[in-house]
This record gives C-alpha cells, sequence and structure tokens, in this order.
C-alpha cells in the first residue's frame, strides 16, 4: 500500500472511531456497508475493505459473516474535556510530560526534553528500516533478542565510551529499552523500599518519579555550575547513608552545567569512604562539543554505573539504552532483565547500529550540535532581552535554566501559557525539595517561535 493510500485508509478508520467516541455509533451498532462507505467517502471499496480488517484487528469492530460491521468495543466513558472544565491537576514532577506528550495540538514545546523531528537523522532511519526489511532472515523482527543484546551494538558501544575514557568491554553492557528503564532496572536491583537515593537539586523530573515509585527516600544535594555541592553531598551521605547517588554528569538536566574534574574526584573519594554507588545517567553525551569528566572515566566502572541512550540524538521511537557496569553487576542486572522483560527488541538494536554506523551520522551531528549552538545563543538573548536570567551559558547541550523576575512564580506562569498553547518546564518539578519556583527549563531547539518570547515579555511587564 503507498503512502496516499495507507493516508485513505487512516482517515476512514479515524471517521470511525470518531463515530464511536461521539456516540454515532454505539456496541452493537452495525456500520455502513463497504459500498455505503466507499460512496459517503470517495474512496474505492478495496481502501474500505482494508480499513475495516484493521480496525477488525484492533478489537474495535467485529465482522459477522453475511451480515456486516458491527461495533466492538465498549465505550469509553467521555473525557472531560468533551464535558466541560478539564480538572487540573497537580503540577507534580511528571506534569510536564503530561503537557507535551498527550498531542496538544499546534502546541509549542519550549519546555520539553528533545530535539523536533527535522534535527533527527530521519533519512538514516528509513534507509535503515528499507535494509532490514530486505534481509532474508526474520529473527529481528519476530525472535528474542540475547539475554545482553546484540553484540555488533554493545561492541560499538564499547567503543564509544572509551572515546570518553570509560574503559569497558562488550561484556560489560546491557542493552535495554530506554534510558528510563536503563534507571528501573538499576533500582529494582538496588533498592529496597525506605533505601535513601541522593540527587542534584535540580535533577531531571522522572528521577524522582521513578525513585518514588520505588518507593526511596529521596534527598537533594544543591547543584552549582561545576556540579553537586560538594560539602553538601559530604553532609548529606554521612547523615543518611543512602544506597546511591544518582546524576546527570557530562551535560546536567535541567541545568546544562557540565561536572568539573575536581569535583568529579571529591565525589569519588567521598563515595569510596562510605561504600557510595553513583548511577551516571549520559544520555546526552552526544551533544558535547568537547569531552567533560565523566565519574565512569574516573572510576573505572568501580562503584560507577554508567547509563546511557539514543532518543534525544536518534530516535525516540527506536527505544534501545545501555547500561555499562562491572562484570557481576551486569550479570545480576541481565538475570533482573530476564525476569521483568525476558529481552530487549532485536529491531530497534539494528536500526541503532545502522544509523550509528552510517557514514553521514557523524556529520550530522555536527551540524546539530552546530544548531544547537546558535539556539542557545538566540534564546539566551531574548531572555535576557524580556527580563529572565539564564543561571549559566550552557557549554552544550538543549538546556537554559532560567530565572525569573523578581516575585513571579513558575507554576502560574506555565498555566497561563497553556491557555496559549505554550508548554513550559516550571522549576519545581526538577526539585526534590519543591524549591527552583521562580526559574524555567527552555529547550532551546523548541523556542525558536516568537509567540513564546512575545508571551514572556507580557508575562514580565504585568
Amino acid at each position: 500500500m503507498n503512502d496516499g493510500g495507507d493516508t485513505r485508509i487512516g482517515m476512514v478508520m479515524e471517521a470511525v472511531r470518531h463515530r464511536i467516541e461521539r456516540r454515532t455509533l454505539t456496541p452493537g451498532a452495525q456500520l455502513p456497508s463497504v459500498r455505503a462507505m466507499a460512496g459517503q467517502t470517495g474512496f474505492s471499496k478495496s481502501t474500505i475493505v482494508e480499513a475495516y480488517g484493521r480496525l477488525s484487528a484492533e478489537g474495535v469492530i467485529r465482522p459477522r459473516a453475511g451480515s456486516g460491521f458491527y461495533v466492538a468495543a465498549p465505550l469509553a466513558p467521555l473525557a472531560l474535556d468533551r464535558i466541560g472544565a478539564a480538572v487540573e491537576r497537580e503540577v507534580d514532577p511528571l506534569w510536564m510530560l503530561r503537557q507535551s506528550l498527550n498531542g496538544r495540538a499546534g502546541a509549542i514545546l519550549a519546555g520539553c526534553g528533545w530535539l523536533p523531528d527535522d534535527w533527527l537523522p530521519g533519512d538514516a532511519l528509513r534507509k535503515a528500516m528499507r535494509a532490514a526489511a530486505r534481509i532474508d532472515a526474520t529473527e529481528a523482527l519476530t525472535a528474542y533478542a540475547t539475554a545482553q543484546g546484540p553484540l555488533p551494538l554493545r561492541a560499538l558501544l564499547a567503543r564509544r565510551l572509551a572515546d570518553q575514557g570509560v574503559d569497558a568491554s562488550p561484556d560489560q553492557i546491557l542493552l535495554t529499552d530506554s534510558g528510563s528503564h536503563a534507571v528501573d532496572l538499576v533500582c529494582r536491583f538496588l533498592l529496597s523500599p525506605g533505601d535513601t537515593v541522593l540527587i542534584d537539586d535540580p535533577c531531571y523530573f522522572n528521577f524522582l518519579a521513578l525513585l518514588r515509585a520505588h518507593r526511596a527516600k529521596v534527598v537533594g544535594v544543591p547543584m552549582t555550575p561545576h556540579g553537586p555541592d560538594v560539602a553538601a553531598f559530604a553532609a548529606a551521605v554521612a547523615e543518611h547513608r543512602p544506597r546511591f547517588y544518582l546524576t546527570n554528569s557530562a551535560v546536567h538536566n535541567p541545568t546544562g552545567a557540565t561536572l568539573s574534574a575536581p569535583i568529579a574526584h571529591r565525589l569519588l573519594k567521598l563515595a569510596e569512604a562510605h561504600d557510595l554507588i553513583v548511577v551516571e545517567d549520559d544520555i546526552f553525551a552526544d551533544f558535547e562539543h568537547v569531552t567533560a569528566p565523566r565519574l565512569a572515566a574516573f572510576d573505572g566502572l568501580e562503584r560507577v554505573i554508567r547509563i546511557g541512550s539514543f532518543s534525544k540524538s536518534v530516535s525516540a521511537a527506536v527505544r534501545c539504552g545501555h547500561i555499562a557496569a562491572k562484570p557481576a553487576w551486569i550479570e545480576a542486572l541481565t538475570d533482573l532483565r530476564i525476569a521483568t522483560s525476558m529481552s530487549g527488541n532485536p529491531l530497534s538494536a539494528d536500526l541503532l547500529y545502522a544509523v550509528l554506523t552510517d557514514s553521514s551520522h557523524r556529520r550530522h551531528m555536527e551540524m546539530v550540535r552546530a544548531r544547537l549552538s546558535c539556539a542557545t545563543a538566540r534564546t539566551l538573548a531574548q531572555l535576557r532581552a524580556v527580563g529572565i536570567e539564564p543561571w549559566i551559558e550552557p557549554a552544550a547541550g538543549l538546556f537554559v535554566w532560567a530565572r525569573l523576575p523578581e516575585g513571579m512564580d513558575a507554576v502560574a506562569l506555565a498555566r497561563r501559557a497553556l491557555e496559549e498553547n505554550i508548554v513550559l518546564a516550571p522549576g519545581n518539578v526538577f526539585s526534590p525539595s519543591g524549591a527552583w519556583g521562580d526559574h524555567l527549563r527552555f529547550n532551546v531547539a523548541m523556542s525558536e517561535d516568537d509567540r513564546i518570547f512575545a508571551f514572556l515579555a507580557r508575562a514580565c511587564r504585568e
């Protein structure tokens, strides 16, 4: 089926779903015949047959031999936004993701955590998918992957880690479904309910949600432009005896800070003295211009677990992350992965390997880094022009962390922005202490629309 045919099929399917959602078609109701629907839509009967077939496969409708097609799906309750005003939910660590992922039509995602689609290597992905479709063997399409994941990708990741100064063999790498899945596996491996975990304040908001799901006690350590406050870190380790410390180091989310070598050494000395494990999430590595210090490199993966992913630089749809750690831990984490999800997606691993080894990938990432540098400079200038002051000028990455004028509340501003279909990321969702309520995180690649700064200028004048 060509692209035009798929589009027409999709239109028919959406029309049927719309009628069911709006109660025009109720459970047990008969759909128009193939001939009648073709007449109503102007599409061919083969298009209608295919659309009805796909809806049947989804369980939305059900065929009856010699009779036609009938609505099979039970009706979902009417969404609140179809009845009246939506009930506002708490602005919690997942608030911004709910706004960004729930398909707000035409939304300006100034606070989201990913690149625009047209910044990603779409041509390389399509090339990889065409190649996968031509392969005679079907294992990548039908079979389980090996427990640790395909060796070629793990060997490639080992070479990329070496470029960052991290010495890891392919056997020390476990593929996961994503970076978040990697953190979840590590939490399952290390934590019991009630254990304490140190995190940066502010930190990536999903760390807070994941740790809450694992019933951990979270203790925040104030972040500085060069890494966590070492004195506060030492005090927290001594007082709370945490199970591990979870951080971004190379390009920190949300602040854009870069860990300095002196602070990295001091953190690792404290970790050794208190038998503390460090979990280093490094999913923004591809956006660095110069390789920053890595805790995993200084430590040699002795007490550091390094996590990575390519969801930000290659594709969020091709789900594939990884964990690098010492062999005994990888063995235990692999068993845990088998127990909870069997194995990874061999097709995702093959696609990712194909993109990373394509001759165009290095040039593509150079272009992305150059675009991010320009976008960062532009965003910094526009924020300052409306009275919003950046916390630092980040050396790399997607994010600018910025302070609102005195007296302004980031949550209230983010709610107002939604009225203009602008999704902002208020600072408190990144904070275990609930602080930073006068800060916002801006994604520079998603902040090119002048409506963002026009809104902010009006808000700051009021």
